[in-house]
């Protein structure tokens, strides 16, 4: 049971338990029986466009409150889902918010970014920087808001902390009551935090990551994350890792995951972005494809949202788009 204490630290921005949906088409098609692949369905999260951050969000900016902020500053690519969502949680809350995003004005368009400036978020470009140095940026912006008298509460990248990490404990514990005889639950790896704290409520061996290259260690990083969260030791080797989905680089389209995204769509009307969640899916079906994943087990993927920023990605919209007049031919 939460604790009043717990309650009081806890934001309310999302609405549980979220659904957990068969997906019989999509499951024959990859080559499992029809009862054996099922959505869990984070992208239903309404605030702001949905997606797995809420339920970090709810962690972090609840402590913001605790500690009396009036602004959120955060960091991210230009077409950030965490960006996105921590500008609309800024909304609900009352509080301002400052988004530290790499590139420069004019490097990105529509998708999240076009969401961002909805949601009424301040944009510092922090040029063409990786996603390390964008951290210093953070702590000079929110150094910044104190001389002008703001309260600015530094958001980690991904919302991926400890704090925010514990999100995803409940969503484990969540899941196992949708379906206690849950074999494995294929998750994108970001930042960490969602698969950290799926692998604490369900252990190493239930949990997929699927790597997208947001970070360099993806292993350390859940494993440290998982040690925070439990005050055990989770060696990085003990944790199911999947780093074949990259390809060139964090943001690049490749050939696998365009065919995860389109088989998808077309077996069961459902969207995935081509940066997580379409690297979920194209891992998932590798998984199958390798033998991690058998005929007969419950499995997972979890949906964790981003669509808007399919929209903010011209190489995927090309191509759906091409599909389309080819349609027509």
């Amino acid at each position: 049971m939460t604790s009043d204490s717990t309650a009081r630290r806890r934001a309310a921005l999302g609405t549980w338990p979220t659904p957990l949906e068969p997906m019989p088409r999509l499951s024959r098609a990859l080559g499992l029986g029809p009862d054996d692949l099922w959505l869990k369905r984070d992208d239903l999260i309404g605030l702001g466009g949905g997606g797995n951050k809420i339920r970090k969000l709810e962690w972090l900016c609840g402590a913001a409150l605790a500690d009396d902020a009036t602004v959120l500053v955060t960091t991210g690519a230009p077409q950030s889902n965490h960006a996105r969502l921590t500008a609309a949680a800024g909304a609900r809350l009352g509080l301002d918010v400052v988004l530290v995003l790499a590139g420069t004005p004019g490097s990105s368009a529509s998708g999240n970014l076009a969401l961002d400036g909805l949601f009424g978020a301040e944009v510092v470009w922090a040029g063409d920087v990786g996603g390390a140095a964008l951290g210093p940026v953070a702590e000079r912006t929110a150094e910044r808001l104190r001389r002008q008298g703001a309260v600015p509460a530094v958001i980690p990248f991904g919302g991926s902390s400890v704090l925010g990490a514990r999100g995803y404990v409940e969503c484990g514990r969540e899941l196992l009551a949708q379906a206690p005889d849950l074999a494995t639950v294929v998750v994108a790896l970001g930042s960490g935090g969602t698969m950290a704290g799926l692998v604490d409520a369900l252990g190493p061996a239930r949990v997929l990551g699927v790597h997208c290259g947001a970070v360099d260690d993806p292993a350390r990083t859940v494993s440290d994350l998982v040690c925070g969260l439990s005050g055990t030791a989770c060696p990085p080797e003990s944790l199911r890792l999947r780093l074949d989905q990259v390809g060139d680089s964090y943001g690049a389209l490749t050939e696998p995951v365009m065919a995860a995204l389109t088989l998808a769509a077309r077996t069961e009307g459902i969207v995935f972005d081509p940066i997580y969640t379409g690297r979920a899916m194209a891992g998932l079906a590798q998984a199958v494809e390798d033998g991690d994943i058998v005929p007969g087990q419950r499995t997972v993927l979890l949906h964790s949202g981003g669509l808007p920023g399919l929209f903010g990605h011209p190489e995927t919209l090309a191509r759906a788009e091409a599909a389309l007049k080819a349609s027509k031919a």
